[in-house]
């Protein structure tokens, strides 16, 4: 608990002058923009310095000791890229930036075993916002470019099995959405849609824990893209026909 209260102090002292800071901060790194910015992923050097999201790497200063405190990087332009704090090597809090000065990236422990990340687009809004439960992410959203939600999934607490999983097209019509609606059975429902928003299937599925897997079970209902229902029944994934 004192570590928290103390990254906490960490966050809200990070707005503070550089010059504070100047005796914990190696040498600072430079980057080419294009070589270090994924169009897809972004900034994903650092990951492997988090050990809050899986990463197994240690970063060390120009002495050959691992990094501790601030640390700043900057791209070639002297534009900053990363400010993070570190300990015995490792990140702990931290910002990436575009070359615009946006934040790409924002990561801060919030709570025993919990975490969040925030990633971002170059022109500020929202990309992906993810809640961390020791190094999984229980809680994981992706949004497109006009706010709109693209992805969310929701696990339980150790990643067993899903909470809830849904997706939906850039103007917010859904695709799929799969619900758990029995927590003890571990029943759920799910809806597939067509591109128009129309519904291409409905029915149950259920979480068997021996395969991993979500299977059909019990009665299905399927559309053809005129709205025309068919109905199939199924017994943990297998399909039975018609008497």
């Amino acid at each position: 608990m004192k570590k928290i209260v103390f990254l906490f102090t960490i966050l809200i002292s990070s707005t503070l002058s550089f010059a504070q800071f100047k005796g914990q901060i190696p040498e600072p790194k430079k980057y080419n923009a294009a070589k270090v910015i994924d169009p897809d992923y972004g900034i994903k050097m650092y990951e492997k310095l988090n050990f809050q999201t899986g990463g197994d790497s240690v970063r060390n200063d120009k002495k050959g000791y691992a990094c501790q405190g601030w640390v700043e990087d900057f791209y070639d332009t002297g534009d900053l890229i990363h400010r993070g704090y570190y300990e015995d090597g490792h990140l702990t809090l931290y910002k990436n930036f575009f070359p615009n000065g946006k934040v790409e990236r924002s990561f801060i422990v919030t709570g025993y075993k919990k975490s969040t990340m925030q990633i971002y687009y170059n022109d500020g809004k929202i990309k992906s916002d993810i809640l961390y439960f020791e190094t999984n992410p229980q809680v994981w959203t992706d949004y497109y470019n006009n706010g709109q939600i693209e992805y969310t999934e929701e696990n339980a607490k150790n990643m067993e099995y899903l909470i809830f999983r849904k997706s939906y097209t850039q103007d917010g019509k859904p695709q799929e959405i799969f619900e758990l609606i029995n927590p003890k059975k571990k029943i759920y429902s799910m809806k597939e849609y067509y591109e128009n928003g129309n519904i291409k299937g409905e029915g149950q599925m259920i979480f068997n824990a021996s395969m991993v897997d979500y299977q059909k079970d019990g009665n299905w209902i399927v559309y053809d893209e005129k709205g025309k229902a068919t109905k199939e029944k199924w017994v943990r994934g297998e399909e039975q026909k018609a008497d």
